[in-house]
């Protein structure tokens, strides 16, 4: 079987839009394989969320746990949020392996402070000088060249948020020199999302910010592909849809004592096809064929 890396380059290749949903487990992202979608998406909001350690206190390697996890439950390509690299050029080279070794396929690395400020979730971005993140881009992608060439660099910039869209545009011109493979910034408005896919020279990733508090737009696949888009991250999906309906389940229960939400039958429905997604028919027949097998001739061996 080819390289998860490999797939998703050559996804890239042939310029095949890359829908990203958010999962933020294993068994989110098996189950967004089996209804079709050829790539997931595990970001650092969706981990953040989930682990209820959030985004900015994120490690390295609880980011990484996750992802990995995610990677090894699925066989399509994983593209996982890197953050700032968590630290220099030197972390982000060692970033990169680590994410290569783990079985991502690509990642994003942004233009952030490291450590990153919680603030960044009220729309404050904090960006590194241009120059820094210039020598950030070019390493990760040394690294990506010495360790695995297929492996996916997406070079991201918040700039738009703070020094404004000329700037992401120009730091998104220099990633492509440094020879990142695809861009992503955050467009503050319908036109300049327009012109992002034109004016950026790289394949370019749309961030899908539901219940964002400051305007962004969100638009469809399809409307992101008519515009030039590469592909689109829909970035708090799985954990935004966990928590508003768990939370709908779990107010019934508290008030009422029961849950009605899901009928009886189509919980039957699910409860089997989640047993079907993580496997359970393969490991009945293991049994049957060894121990189980053993167990029915001991029993049988008693009763005589």
């Amino acid at each position: 079987m080819q390289r998860a890396t490999t797939r998703l380059r050559a996804l890239v290749k042939a310029r095949e839009f890359l829908e990203l949903p958010a999962v933020h487990d294993p068994l989110t992202a098996r189950l967004a394989e089996s209804i079709g979608f050829k790539t997931v998406y595990n970001g650092g909001f969706v981990t953040g969320g989930s682990t209820t350690i959030s985004e900015p206190l994120l490690s390295m390697n609880e980011q990484l746990t996750v992802g990995s996890n995610i990677a090894n439950a699925v066989n399509i390509p994983v593209v996982m949020d890197a953050g700032a690299g968590w630290g220099e050029p030197l972390h982000t080279m060692r970033t990169v392996r680590e994410c290569i070794r783990a079985g991502i396929a690509g990642v994003h690395i942004e233009d952030q402070l490291f450590p990153k400020r919680a603030h960044y979730h009220t729309y404050v971005a904090h960006n590194i000088p241009f120059d820094e993140f210039r020598d950030k881009i070019r390493m990760a992608c040394e690294q990506r060249d010495k360790t695995d060439k297929d492996f996916v660099i997406i070079a991201r910039s918040d700039a738009c948020r703070e020094q404004g869209y000329k700037e992401a545009v120009k730091r998104m011109l220099m990633s492509r020199d440094q020879g990142a493979d695809m861009g992503l910034i955050f467009p503050r408005s319908p036109e300049e999302t327009k012109r992002a896919p034109k004016e950026c020279k790289l394949p370019m990733v749309y961030v899908q910010s539901r219940g964002n508090r400051d305007g962004r737009p969100l638009y469809s696949f399809r409307q992101l592909e008519d515009m030039g888009y590469a592909g689109s991250i829909d970035a708090i999906l799985s954990v935004g849809v966990q928590f508003h309906f768990m939370r709908k389940a779990l107010l019934e229960l508290r008030k009422t004592g029961d849950y009605t939400g899901i009928k009886n039958k189509d919980y039957v429905t699910a409860r089997k096809q989640i047993e079907d997604l993580i496997g359970l028919e393969d490991y009945y027949k293991i049994e049957e064929e060894t121990v189980e097998k053993m167990h029915k001739r001991e029993n049988a061996g008693k009763k005589r």
